[in-house]
């Protein structure tokens, strides 16, 4: 079942459940995909969202959240903080599995090996087949620095 198709079920149960925080959260991601709807019809050659799309976009609401919640905590607004905590939880349900760190290492380590990455210069090839790969399954700011590690060692 595709993402869209599973927020808009989890909303009508979260309706019917009257959960409202996890309702709040589920029409926040469904105005944020409309949003974004509109946006790409603009754009030549674009005609909707793919699932590709979808995992980018839910995975911006994460990090931005966690950056409110590190804020929040760092204010000393932790009933704010947990509220960010309580909508990341609900916008994760809709990603894909996030690897291990055992998991990244692997990928990493293949990419590497099947672009025949050598050194520094190859780090963008195999960033973008990363991403290509594993969208919505790691965190490519850290991933970023095993590799950078790996292509100097």
């Amino acid at each position: 079942m595709e993402i869209r198709t599973r927020i808009q079920e989890a909303t009508k149960d979260a309706m019917r459940s009257r959960d409202q925080l996890r309702l709040s959260t589920l029409r926040l991601i469904g105005a944020a995909l409309k949003d974004r709807e509109i946006a790409v019809r603009g754009e030549p050659g674009q005609t909707g969202l793919d699932e590709a799309d979808v995992v980018a976009l839910l995975s911006k609401m994460v990090k931005q959240r966690q950056e409110s919640a590190r804020a929040y905590e760092e204010g000393g607004r932790l009933e704010l903080a947990e509220r960010e905590t309580q909508e990341i939880a609900v916008i994760q349900e809709f990603l894909p599995r996030q690897l291990d760190p055992a998991e990244v290492a692997a990928a990493i380590d293949a990419v590497i090996a099947d672009l025949g990455a050598t050194g520094v210069r190859d780090m963008g090839r195999v960033m973008a087949s990363l991403r290509e790969r594993h969208a919505g399954q790691m965190d490519f700011a850290a991933a970023g620095a095993v590799v950078k590690s790996r292509l100097m060692g």
